[in-house]
Formats: structure tokens, C-alpha cells, sequence
């Protein structure tokens, strides 16, 4: 892994007299990163990741700036014109600062390294539109901690994550306490990648009805997935479904969040086989 250019990443909001307040607007969501440590495990993510780098929620700069020292292409998307307008001022011809939403602003065509500490609120919305763009390989989100845990399986996986999991590999890395925040939000927050994976466990082409299976089994009726199973549209025998978890060493009863990726793909193809 290359070590970045930058050795002691700035953990602070911007401070200037005639900029925008240090600390996030409540109204925005704004809980800004001050924690030096996280920050440059954020970098480290990062910069293991090949390509231009687009910044969602730049915010006061804490990330924008330190992202800056890896020298590679940065565009930064913030809503707050305020803190959009300091940002081109203190970095201009180092990095595209961009005045949009993030859920409405289009990523470029070319492949890029997403990175963002997301407004708590909003982690769902963003991971859905990020899920649903074409062109990106990698991304290092950092999240309210229920929603990163959730994302990558810790405790339980979330429909949305099993509908996507076979297209894409989630990865926890660490939770985030809330002091690493200012202000300090009410609960952890957690940091975690997910990539592209080169070949997908589902065909592409399958997509849609999978995803559509996923939503029904998990909005099934019934103690498990051995009876769930019998009651959708594509259904397994209890029988059937009961050798199958057997044989993927699954309790009969076992809840749709408790199978992972490698589960889903093969119950997918055991679905459609019949």
C-alpha cells in the first residue's frame, strides 16, 4: 500500500472569519469528523483503492484536505454553498469543489473511488442511489454504526444488502465512537468499504427477478426460511428446503439475514433450477 503524501491529515473544520461556523448545520445532518486516527484510516481505505477520488459531503474539508496529498484527481460534492464557496477558496487547482446533492448529482462516466462520511440520516438514500451507479469500483463509507454493521452482515444482513450482495462485497472496518464527531451525534458511527466484484455471484441479467425473490422471501410468512421458501412464488418444497439448509450447515429455522452471500447465490440457483 503507498503511504500518503500527506503524513498528519487536518481533523479540523474550517476556521475562517468570514467562512461558514465550525460545525455541522443541524438541519443538513452535519456531523463533522475530528478524530485524526479515523481520518487517516479513511485515507489508508482510500488510497488502496485505485483512481480519481469524488468526496460525497465535503463538508468543512476534514477528509477533503488530507485526500488532497494522495495526488491523484478529487472532486468534492457539498450542499452547504457556504462551505462550498471556502472550500474553492482554500483548495482551488488542487480539487473540483461541487455545490449539489448528493442524491441527484451524476457521477462521472469514468471509473472512481467513492468516499464520504455521510449524514446519519440519509445512509440508506445514499447507498441505494450509490448501488444503482454504473461506473464506480470502490467505496469507503463512514456511516451511523447500526447501518454499517447491518450492511456487512455483523449480527444479521438487511434485505438491501443481500439484494446487491452478490454484485457487490461489503467489508466492515471498524466502528467509530461519537466523540470522533463534532457535533457529537447521539450514536457510534462505523466505517466500512464495499467493491465491485470482478465476476458476480448472480448474473447480471437475473438481477432484477433476484432482487424481487430477496424482497419476498423477506417479507415471507413463517418460523424460518424451510417454511418460508414453500410460500413464494417460486417455491421449494418444506422437504426440499429443509435437505437444502441442511446441506449449507443452516438450522431449518435460520432467518433470511443469517446466510450470507455465497447462501443467497446458491439458493438462487436452487430456486431458479426448478
Amino acid at each position: 500500500m503507498r503511504t500518503p503524501r500527506t503524513p498528519h491529515p487536518s481533523s479540523e473544520p474550517i476556521r475562517r472569519s468570514s467562512g461558514p461556523p465550525v460545525g455541522g448545520r443541524q438541519e443538513l445532518g452535519q456531523n463533522f469528523l475530528v478524530d485524526r486516527r479515523v481520518i487517516a484510516r479513511v485515507l489508508a481505505l482510500v488510497d488502496a483503492a485505485p483512481g480519481p477520488v469524488v468526496e460525497l459531503g465535503a463538508g468543512g474539508g476534514a477528509l477533503t484536505r488530507p485526500l488532497v496529498g494522495l495526488g491523484r484527481p478529487l472532486t468534492a460534492i457539498e450542499l452547504d454553498p457556504r462551505r462550498a464557496d471556502a472550500l474553492r477558496r482554500d483548495l482551488a487547482g488542487s480539487v473540483e469543489v461541487v455545490r449539489a446533492d448528493v442524491l441527484s448529482w451524476r457521477h462521472p462516466s469514468h471509473p472512481h473511488v467513492v468516499v464520504g462520511n455521510v449524514p446519519f440520516h440519509l445512509t440508506t438514500a445514499i447507498l441505494r442511489k450509490l448501488l444503482a451507479e454504473q461506473t464506480w469500483s470502490a467505496a469507503v463509507l463512514l456511516t451511523q454504526w447500526e447501518a454499517a454493521r447491518r450492511r456487512c452482515g455483523v449480527g444479521g444482513t438487511s434485505q438491501l444488502t443481500v439484494q446487491w450482495t452478490p454484485w457487490y462485497d461489503f467489508r466492515l472496518d471498524r466502528r467509530v465512537p461519537a466523540r470522533a464527531f463534532r457535533p457529537v451525534p447521539s450514536v457510534d458511527g462505523g466505517l466500512f468499504t464495499f467493491h465491485r466484484r470482478p465476476a458476480p455471484l448472480v448474473p447480471d441479467a437475473e438481477r432484477r427477478a433476484y432482487q424481487a425473490w430477496v424482497a419476498e422471501v423477506f417479507g415471507g410468512r413463517g418460523r424460518g426460511l424451510a417454511q418460508v421458501l414453500a410460500r413464494t412464488r417460486h417455491p421449494l418444497s418444506s422437504a426440499h428446503a429443509r435437505r437444502w439448509l441442511a446441506h449449507r450447515g443452516l438450522a431449518v429455522d435460520a432467518l433470511p439475514g443469517r446466510l450470507d452471500a455465497d447462501d443467497w447465490a446458491e439458493l438462487w440457483r436452487e430456486v431458479r433450477g426448478r
